[in-house]
């Protein structure tokens, strides 16, 4: 149902980037409405890295957990999510990394369908407002961790 995409310009390295983007145990730390992250496995893989963990998303009275399979593929510096379990019928989420001249295009692309008819209806209206705001959150985070290096 919501599908979105977003890019960012961010003036820094690309591998530092895909770092952050999989040190998800630290998500609650900077992205709006994730209260919590726990990551179960991590297996390096030669050129892949396979990652299972939870995320916590909620504001409020809502508040709901879902699994990830996240794997990233160090030949193309993409990170590809799927669901596993939790309020999502199904999720995908595309990460992509492209670097020149220390500056890094980052693209975010979603596509998932909630269990719920209604919250998918209410997703829809709000998805792409809070897309921008997690992409923001890692934008910001980069350049606070990253400034200068």
């Amino acid at each position: 149902m919501p599908q979105a995409s977003v890019k960012r310009l961010i003036e820094a390295d690309k591998q530092k980037l895909i770092e952050l983007v999989l040190d998800i145990e630290k998500y609650k730390d900077f992205i709006p409405y994730c209260l919590d992250s726990k990551v179960y496995e991590r297996n390096d893989k030669g050129d892949k890295i396979f990652i299972v963990a939870d995320l916590t998303i909620g504001k409020g009275i809502f508040k709901d957990t879902y699994k990830s399979d996240v794997k990233y593929n160090k030949l193309n510096n993409t990170i590809y999510v799927t669901n596993i379990d939790g309020p999502l019928r199904y999720l995908e989420n595309v990460w992509k990394f492209t670097e020149k001249d220390n500056i890094t295009e980052v693209s975010f692309d979603v596509d998932f369908e909630l269990k719920n008819r209604f919250l998918n209806i209410l997703m829809t209206k709000s998805f792409k407002y809070g897309l921008n705001k997690i992409a923001d959150a890692f934008q910001n985070r980069a350049e606070e961790l990253f400034r200068n290096t």
